[in-house]
């Protein structure tokens, strides 16, 4: 399983770091905020998982390596051309989708949104070191659903999801939100590329 995840997790970085290195803006949308507000958020979004965000929320809890994904959805819907030197095979269709990719974004925000939301209502082992950064990620979250989904509202649901993802004790449920913040950052990377690709053009050509 551990060879797996390693593997899995390669892939996706490596896809993701294939792709073109554009700036990230989103694509309008009705109801849509700007290009600019949209990319700067996600940029927010990006910088606000990174570094010492996780370094303070889990020094020492767990190890560099163990990162939790959400699913693979979003890479297989966002990446644009196969990587012909990748040994990574990955499932897609034939032609990049804008829309199916945007919503593919929204799916994942949709879900931390309410993972977030859920873990900080439980009980907390050190709220004073959790509950800032986490709630700064949150409200980016929350803005970028309310401002850039191409749903009415950014309506989203993944309460669903969410629900029964901290039943363990608070030192445990904190590892596990080390881990989702990890992958968080990982799929903000992703997230970034795709829309770098989006707004470059190159999948209307």
């Amino acid at each position: 399983m551990a060879k797996f995840l390693t593997y899995f997790i390669s892939c996706a970085l490596l896809l993701t770091w294939s792709w073109r290195t554009s700036s990230a803006v989103p694509v309008r949308a009705p109801g849509a905020g700007s290009f600019q507000q949209c990319g700067a958020l996600f940029k927010d979004l990006l910088n606000s998982t990174r570094g010492n965000f996780i370094d303070d929320l889990c020094h020492g809890m767990i190890p560099f390596s163990d990162v939790t994904l959400r699913s693979a959805e979003t890479i297989y819907a966002c990446a644009p051309n196969p990587t012909e030197s990748s040994s990574c095979s990955v499932q897609r269709n034939s032609s990049f989708s804008e829309s199916e990719c945007m919503r593919n974004i929204m799916k994942d925000l949709a879900y931390y949104d309410a993972a977030m939301q859920s873990y900080l209502k439980s009980d907390l082992s050190r709220p004073e070191i959790e509950i800032p950064p986490l709630n700064h990620t949150l409200t980016i979250i929350q803005n970028l659903r309310r401002d850039c989904s191409l749903t009415a509202n950014g309506e989203i649901n993944s309460l669903e999801d969410s629900k029964n993802l901290w039943p363990n004790t608070s030192f445990r449920n904190r590892q596990k939100m080390c881990k989702m913040m990890k992958g968080l950052h990982v799929r903000s990377i992703t997230i970034n590329r795709a829309l770098g690709y989006i707004s470059s053009g190159d999948h209307r050509k």
